[in-house]
């Protein structure tokens, strides 16, 4: 490879955090064991050595599932925050050839504590924006009581990575108590991811805070796949539900709905497969609107990598999808 390359989805796992993670919400024990068998969560060693085979690549290193709000009390949940992103920072002051930033942990059962925490993180410790999940322990971002950590990051001018979350605990089918083969994550994901997307824009979000920037994991789940029934299909929204009134939200947008989703960013973490996907998510968003992204250590670097070259892309293109993009979000210059 030749170009230089900004993978913006990398999870890792800091020592102390996982051990106070652990520690605090000692149900995760099972969870911790599992991730403890995904080496380089934590084993740097092994992380680099595989970097190092993709030549000028770097990473901006974020937290994994499970999400902070999940497994701890607000108060708690703000000092795991805290702990996380003192720990990425030290990664990225030591390494900062292999990190050159991070998405900054919050928990946004405090709000008010999150915004500190968001501000702190980006101003005295480098975070380039903050991670969040696509619902805060069961709650829709869309609650107004988020509005203003959303105002927050839009002042701030840098991006929130938006990350699925849904577990098995969720069925497929009412007879059912529990997902079954792991759809919860094949597909609950880019449901989630989906739904969460339109709620924002149906409330307004993006009216109230035009620069926000935000990062939809796995290319906008499936929105750039279903963009017919999505746009189309729901400029009669309202028409299908009797028993709750939804016949001003689109007269109440101040552009169409369909306006608001292109201006989302995806990303191309879809495994290492999907060259269908990949290029039609290019489509739907733009190639100023796509940057890469891989999900390692639980998704592949090189297969992802290869995908993106079976699109044969135009140079310029290319350049902005391996870190041109990533750039101009982050603010800053590889």
């Amino acid at each position: 490879m030749t170009d230089t390359i900004i993978d913006i989805y990398c999870h890792i796992f800091p020592d102390k955090f996982f051990q106070e993670m652990t520690r605090v919400a000692p149900k995760l024990e099972n969870i911790g064991k599992r991730l403890r068998g995904v080496t380089k969560l934590f084993d740097l060693d092994e992380r680099f050595k595989e970097m190092d085979q993709f030549g000028d690549y770097r990473q901006i290193i974020s937290l994994p599932n499970p999400p902070i709000e999940d497994i701890a009390k607000p108060d708690v949940g703000i000092q795991l925050a805290r702990i996380a992103n003192d720990s990425m920072a030290e990664l990225c002051r030591k390494h900062p050839e292999r990190f050159p930033s991070f998405a900054a942990a919050v928990c946004l059962t405090d709000v008010d504590g999150s915004i500190v925490e968001a501000k702190r993180a980006i101003k005295d410790l480098g975070a380039r924006g903050v991670l969040v999940y696509t619902n805060v322990a069961g709650e829709p971002l869309d609650q107004k009581k988020f509005d203003p950590f959303f105002a927050t990051m839009a002042e701030l001018d840098l991006p929130i990575w938006l990350h699925p979350v849904r577990t098995a605990s969720m069925p497929d089918y009412p007879s059912e108590q529990k997902s079954r083969f792991e759809m919860w994550w094949c597909f609950g994901w880019p449901y989630d991811t989906s739904v969460a997307m339109l709620r924002l824009v149906f409330c307004g979000l993006l009216d109230r805070y035009p620069k926000l920037k935000i990062i939809t994991h796995h290319l906008g789940g499936m929105i750039p796949f279903y963009d017919g029934r999505v746009g189309p299909g729901l400029k009669v929204l309202g028409q299908r539900t009797s028993d709750e009134d939804y016949s001003k939200i689109l007269s109440s947008l101040k552009r169409p709905h369909m306006d608001y989703l292109h201006d989302f960013y995806g990303d191309t973490a879809m495994f290492g497969g999907g060259v269908h996907a990949i290029r039609c998510g290019l489509e739907f968003f733009g190639a100023d609107r796509v940057v890469f992204a891989t999900d390692t250590p639980l998704g592949p670097i090189g297969a992802t990598i290869k995908t993106i070259e079976k699109l044969e892309l135009a140079p310029a293109d290319r350049r902005k999808l391996f870190s041109g993009n990533a750039g101009k979000l982050l603010n800053m210059t590889f």
